[in-house]
């Protein structure tokens, strides 16, 4: 592409950036309107839009969501997300801060095993009720466990979608994500429970007349279609097993959600029109211009630009491509979404990696991943969870502002970055 394409690309998304941000338009129509444009100036084409890996819509993403949100549907129906919220606020004694670190340690966990999207759609419901039957704040909540789901996407493979790409790059697998990367999970957990107990404060009124109605509500109760739950329950358990055994399997969790939700609409009562009433349409509407978007970013050299002079500012010391990378990583990952970003970033990694040598090169490695799930906290379109919670809280009603997650979200980023670069120098550069 031309130098023109490439300024041009810049702007649009630029401009459409500032209307998510400032939200004068919605910003389903500030991410296709982008994505419109990009292609009217032929920054990107419908090949690479629509069918390319590196630069195209990830469908994966997409169909995963689709997927997820089917099975969350037909749930709903059956009164398991009123049972656990019962469950929950009766564990916690009603006290709205011990709600919210079962709830942050709950998501920070799912998020390992499973990806931190499944986890925020299958949890997000519950805080719904949970904080209706304690007429508490929706959004700190809810925000809280999205920090704790790209937290707790850190731990493993199969926890966050770029640590899918930098394993496959750099020849790791799921026990090298577990050893060098789940301690720092829970570090971070710990750090995260810390910052919320100060950050949402005023968020944790305890109404000692709701709290008591809710210790005399039986969850058994809630349960309003035990066949429905059955089966609902069988499919997700296969659905939650086949993403935790990906490394052996080797299907996409895209291709898992799907015959998921297509087994349990089969087998449930439930009309397929119903379930898919319940897909949250605008988010993957988003979520095809924001790839569009990035997507024309990288066929225009806009993103290589960015990664490349980032190599080169190295200069081939160990520490200082590490923080170097760490901390780069953790700001354009709240720009642009993580997955295009640590794709393109990929290969320049492996060029490091090579340059600063075998004594220290993997751990440049575990500062991308880190770098890139983290910083996805930073704004509230930087990781995918994000975007879906917005969308969650926007249909019921409560909607979260991108500067109400974003001053939240970016101390958590900057506090974790600094905990994780401390991590990383003590382990591999200190102590090593």
């Amino acid at each position: 592409m031309s130098n023109w394409h490439a300024w041009a690309a810049l702007a649009v998304f630029a401009g459409a950036y500032v209307l998510i941000i400032t939200e004068w338009v919605h910003r389903v129509a500030a991410a296709l309107g982008g994505a419109a444009l990009m292609l009217a100036l032929r920054a990107t084409d419908a090949d690479a839009a629509f069918f390319s890996t590196s630069s195209g819509i990830d469908w994966n993403v997409i169909f995963l969501l689709l997927g997820m949100m089917m099975i969350v549907g037909v749930l709903r129906r059956t009164g398991l997300f009123e049972f656990l919220a019962i469950w929950a606020v009766k564990r916690a004694r009603a006290k709205p801060f011990r709600v919210m670190v079962m709830l942050v340690v709950i998501t920070a966990v799912a998020s390992a095993l499973l990806d931190n999207v499944t986890t925020v759609l299958l949890v997000a419901p519950v805080t719904l009720l949970v904080c209706e039957r304690l007429n508490l704040p929706v959004a700190p909540f809810l925000i809280a466990e999205v920090l704790a789901s790209n937290i707790g996407g850190i731990a493993t493979l199969v926890g966050d979608p770029p640590n899918i790409i930098i394993a496959s790059r750099a020849g790791l697998n799921f026990n090298d994500f577990l050893v060098h990367l789940a301690p720092l999970a829970v570090i971070l957990t710990a750090v995260l429970v810390v910052m919320c107990r100060f950050m949402f404060r005023r968020a944790f009124v305890y109404d000692e007349k709701l709290a008591a109605e809710v210790m005399a509500l039986s969850e058994r109760e809630a349960i309003r279609d035990r066949r429905l739950l059955v089966q609902g329950l069988a499919v997700l358990g296969l659905v939650v097993a086949a993403f935790v055994l990906h490394p052996v399997l080797h299907y996409e969790p895209s291709v898992v959600a799907l015959l998921g939700a297509g087994l349990l609409v089969a087998i449930s009562p439930v009309k397929t029109n119903d379930v898919l009433a319940d897909v949250e349409w605008p988010t993957l509407a988003f979520f095809a211009g924001l790839f569009i978007m990035v997507g024309a970013l990288i066929e225009t050299g806009v993103i290589k630009e960015v990664s490349s002079a980032l190599a080169d500012a190295t200069g081939g010391n160990a520490l200082g491509a590490t923080m170097l990378l760490l901390g780069a990583s953790a700001v354009l990952s709240g720009i642009v979404d993580n997955i295009p970003y640590v794709a393109t970033m990929a290969p320049i990694t492996a060029d490091l990696v090579h340059t600063v040598g075998d004594t220290h090169g993997h751990v440049l490695w575990w500062a991308l991943a880190v770098g890139a799930d983290l910083g996805g906290n930073a704004t509230a379109i930087g990781a995918s969870a994000n975007v879906v919670v917005l969308g969650i809280a926007e249909r019921n009603r409560t909607p979260i502002s991108f500067w109400t997650f974003t001053r939240y979200g970016a101390p958590v980023a900057a506090v974790t970055i600094a905990v994780s670069g401390l991590y990383i120098w003590l382990r591999y550069f200190a102590l090593a």
